[in-house]
């Protein structure tokens, strides 16, 4: 480590670079499911925002990909992937809320990791750039 790094914001930024890989890839997964069978999730209580599962599955997969990219170009130190990846963990939160009637627990820790992720990134983000 060079003079003026700081241990603990490079942990919080290895983690929150971990966290987008692994929130990506499970959201990704999560979408395949949906893709492929669209009576695994099934919807408890009615909410006013309730989508078809195809649609939500193509959306999870997606973001999930960008979301798992992001993590890896911030182990990488780039720049502008801290900005992607705050962008995308709060995207994420948008639809992990809205996702809330079909898989509620799952939505609520992604939700909960995602904001630890924006700060990580925003406050510490800068001490993994070599």
């Amino acid at each position: 480590m060079t003079e003026g790094r700081n241990g603990f914001a490079v942990g919080l930024t290895v983690f929150a670079a971990t966290m987008l890989i692994i929130a990506g890839v499970v959201q990704a997964m999560q979408g395949l499911v949906a893709l492929f069978n669209d009576t695994f999730y099934v919807a408890g209580a009615k909410w006013v925002f309730e989508f078809d599962v195809t649609a939500w599955g193509w959306v999870h997969l997606l973001l999930g990909i960008v979301v798992a990219l992001a993590g890896i170009f911030v182990f990488a130190g780039a720049v502008w992937a801290r900005t992607v990846g705050v962008v995308v963990a709060s995207v994420s939160i948008v639809v992990n809320f809205a996702w809330l009637p079909y898989y509620p627990w799952w939505s609520i820790i992604v939700i909960v990791l995602d904001v630890f992720v924006i700060w990580a990134l925003t406050a510490h983000g800068r001490e993994i750039v070599a």
